[in-house]
């Protein structure tokens, strides 16, 4: 007769829940699902990483004064935003100054603005014989010419480039009818190296006229 302290024949049931246990595909299983939870998290948080930077609030025009009320705060999902657009922070108590055109609701690149202390460049107005190329507006990049008028013929010498690369801040009068010709005034960017002769041109009445080479995004 069987000794009532034997241990009991173990049921197929419990044989199999132990082994499910133990089953190395289930602890696989459960470490995958675990890594994937964990990876969706990280990417969730990383997409809510944002860079604020700095975004024009209307048309930005080279030779134009900037602070912080032409410019509006946005979040960028660019780690590297900081490296190559302006953030809060970077623009000086006496602001910076406008090198080149920003269209509106653009990121502002660090390259388009410099010290208001430091720019090359300065506005001058100057007035041009002939109505403007329709081309030719805010942001347009524009060449000079300038013929000299002889004073003993009267006549206009041939036309030479004064200034090439200027351009174009604003038109600062619509066209008039002045002496039977066009006149139409423009006010220009040019580099400080360029005035002196621009004033001499202005000064000695020679005919000036703009020509372009390249204009602003959306003309």
């Amino acid at each position: 007769m069987a000794s009532r302290d034997a241990t009991p024949a173990t049921s197929p049931v419990l044989r199999r829940l132990r082994a499910a246990l133990v089953d190395p595909r289930l602890l696989v299983g459960v470490l995958l699902v675990a890594g994937s939870t964990a990876g969706v998290v990280a990417l969730v948080a990383t997409a809510d990483e944002t860079t604020p930077v700095y975004v024009a609030e209307g048309a930005l025009l080279p030779g134009q004064p900037l602070d912080e009320s032409d410019l509006v705060i946005q979040g960028v999902g660019l780690p590297s935003a900081g490296e190559h657009y302006l953030v809060p922070g970077d623009i000086p108590e006496g602001g910076l100054i406008v090198t080149r055109a920003v269209a509106d609701g653009e990121l502002v690149p660090a390259t388009a603005v410099g010290s208001r202390r430091s720019s090359t460049l300065a506005s001058v107005v100057i007035s041009t014989s002939g109505a403007l190329p329709e081309s030719v507006g805010a942001g347009a990049e524009v060449d000079v010419w300038s013929a000299a008028e002889d004073e003993e013929s009267g006549k206009y010498a041939t036309p030479t480039v004064l200034v090439d690369g200027a351009i174009v801040v604003r038109l600062v009068s619509t066209e008039t009818i002045v002496a039977g010709g066009e006149v139409t005034a423009v006010e220009v960017l040019v580099s400080r190296s360029s005035i002196a002769r621009l004033l001499e041109a202005i000064a000695n009445d020679a005919a000036l006229s703009i020509v372009p080479t390249s204009m602003p995004a959306g003309r």
